[in-house]
């Protein structure tokens, strides 16, 4: 039998949604769902990969220099009332909320979204992790699944928490133990040569922890946030991705990449293969964040990384 959150929990999780002014049935309603049925494997699947392709990895507040909070019920009310996306804190905890609040058994975990390989490993707070219990199925009897919605590069599907490799498109996936955290694990992602870690700690977030990691990734000169604007949407067997100017669509044999030539087109983009239409953007900011991101493009290219 799955284990079901407490009904307290399940009662809180609802009270916090609708505190902001949201329903489960509008979190569903924005996935495109109008049920889901009792916590399960498969029920979660669904609501992951509906999550990921309706609502979008983005860093555009931080880009128009008005970060949010990461409240989780208030990440819930920009996502449902408001057709927005944001990064981890606001995505995982989100959705974290809606799986409490339908009786899923949740717990948060302290994530290490690494640099690269050849830099030395660190336990820097920088990702939020949602763990989900006590869902049993014949190939993962012991029953717990890494749900993943704010992660650019992860899984369409949640990832059962055990060692081994699995290819979910278009990319690679594989778990092990971690360096970095007693107990915790590790996931590496790789496609076309290029590669992704996260470490998982065993311990969730102290008080204010996440606050102060989304203090730092929202406003610190040096964080990717802040440098690049970046959008990413998650669909079964692609991905599209928009860093600055460059608009690629990735698949397990092929990217194809496009440069958005001018305002127009960058808008258009995050329009029609992001889902954001931005009424609140008027002409002389959106003008304002063309010029920002084309000074991001040039900044990356002459780094060589573009």
């Amino acid at each position: 039998m799955p284990a079901i959150a407490s009904s307290a929990r399940r009662a809180e999780a609802a009270a916090g949604l609708a505190a902001r002014g949201v329903s489960v049935a509008d979190y569903l309603a924005r996935l495109g769902l109008d049920g889901t049925g009792p916590p399960s494997a498969g029920a979660l699947a669904q609501l992951q990969a509906r999550h990921l392709e309706r609502v979008v990895f983005e860093n555009l507040e931080i880009q128009r220099g008005r970060p949010t909070t990461v409240d989780y019920a208030e990440s819930a009310e920009r996502i449902v009332k408001r057709g927005r996306g944001g990064y981890c804190f606001h995505l995982n905890g989100a959705f974290g909320l809606l799986l409490e609040a339908l009786g899923y058994e949740v717990s948060r975990r302290r994530g290490t979204v690494q640099s690269p390989p050849d830099q030395p490993p660190s336990s820097l707070l920088n990702h939020l992790v949602l763990l989900v219990h006590g869902l049993p199925t014949r190939g993962h009897p012991e029953g717990t699944w890494w749900a993943e919605v704010g992660l650019g590069d992860g899984p369409s599907v949640p990832l059962a928490l055990s060692a081994g490799a699995c290819e979910i498109d278009p990319h690679t996936y594989a778990l092990e133990p971690s360096p970095v955290y007693d107990g915790g694990w590790r996931m590496l992602q790789g496609v076309g040569g290029g590669s992704g870690i996260v470490d998982i700690d065993t311990a969730p977030p102290q008080a204010g922890e996440v606050a102060a990691a989304h203090e730092r990734l929202s406003t610190s000169p040096e964080s990717g946030f802040v440098r690049t604007a970046t959008f990413q949407r998650r669909h079964a067997r692609h991905a599209d991705i928009l860093r600055a100017r460059k608009l690629s669509h990735v698949e397990r044999d092929a990217t194809r990449t496009t440069l958005l030539a001018d305002e127009g087109e960058w808008f258009a983009a995050l329009a029609d293969v992001f889902g954001l239409d931005l009424p609140d953007v008027d002409a002389a900011e959106r003008h304002a964040l063309w010029e920002r991101v084309c000074a991001q493009h040039e900044a990356w290219v002459a780094s060589g990384a573009g």
